[in-house]
């Protein structure tokens, strides 16, 4: 199965954005890095095939465990 695209922060530039997709298995999630060291420093490790990104709360309507369907946002 490929990406189904479920939705982008709708308050984010044209074409770059916060966005969202389901593999099946999976969310595919687009966001910010986290480059500030102090939020880095409270994650703690993590390991070198994995990062951490940052989405807004404004997205979460994407997700269908909460909109009760296939996405829909933007």
């Amino acid at each position: 199965m490929g990406l189904h695209f479920l939705g982008k922060d709708p308050n984010s530039d044209r074409d770059q954005s916060p966005t969202v997709w389901d593999d099946g298995d999976c969310y595919v999630v687009q966001g910010w890095r986290i480059t500030d060291e102090a939020t880095l420093a409270e994650i703690g490790d993590v390991p070198a095939h994995e990062t951490v990104i940052r989405i807004p709360k404004r997205l979460m309507p994407v997700f269908p465990e909460v909109n009760g369907s296939r996405g829909g946002a933007g």
